[in-house]
């Protein structure tokens, strides 16, 4: 099966074969549900355990406060009315659907960026099922220095801080003969299932 071609680019078709791209990169997509998983339980004890708007001192510089967040990070458009709800929920799918279309067509030695890829998923999964079910994310931790203190957050939005930090370092840093020699292999086999 040939890939179709873009313009001067030959997109791969995705090959759903042991030790393929497809299942060696995808593989990874257990890092996404854990994080769902203990961005999810850890909501539920903080509603079930924190009182709205009310801080929990855990150490200094680190409250415990339940927030309902009706924006985005940050809090970015909280009060812009209720349209932003669903504009969030299209967009966390959107971009949900574009990293694992990512991650599926990821060289399978190229194990740092499907480790950020599922991080960033799982975060934004984490938060669309808030958003969703909710109509708003529950961010309870609470850091501070002083009188300042950073805009409530929670694990999901960890995980995506988490993946977006290990998918710069791994642009800017990544071993470029790592790729360079997955591009050689994956040319002579290409050349070879052509016939030349």
């Amino acid at each position: 099966m040939r890939g179709k071609r873009l313009g001067r680019r030959r997109v791969a078709p995705l090959r759903l074969i042991r030790g393929g791209t497809v299942l060696s990169t995808l593989k990874w997509l257990w890092l996404s549900a854990l994080v769902v998983v203990l961005d999810q339980a850890a909501k539920h004890f903080a509603v079930q355990g924190l009182e709205l708007h009310h801080a929990l001192r855990v150490l200094p510089g680190f409250n415990l406060t339940l927030v309902h967040n009706t924006g985005a990070a940050f809090s970015f458009l909280r009060d812009a009315g209720g349209w932003q709800r669903w504009f969030f929920v299209g967009m966390a799918i959107t971009v949900s659907v574009i990293l694992v279309v990512w991650l599926a067509r990821l060289a399978a030695n190229r194990g740092r960026l499907a480790c950020a890829l599922c991080l960033i998923l799982g975060g934004a999964l984490g938060n669309l099922w808030d958003r969703i079910n909710l109509g708003y994310v529950i961010d309870f931790i609470d850091v501070y220095a002083w009188t300042w203190h950073w805009p409530a957050f929670n694990i999901a939005d960890s995980a995506i801080t988490m993946g977006a930090i290990i998918l710069i370092a791994d642009s800017l840093w990544l071993d470029r003969a790592e790729i360079d020699m997955h591009d050689v292999g994956r040319a002579k086999v290409d050349r070879s299932r052509q016939g030349t």
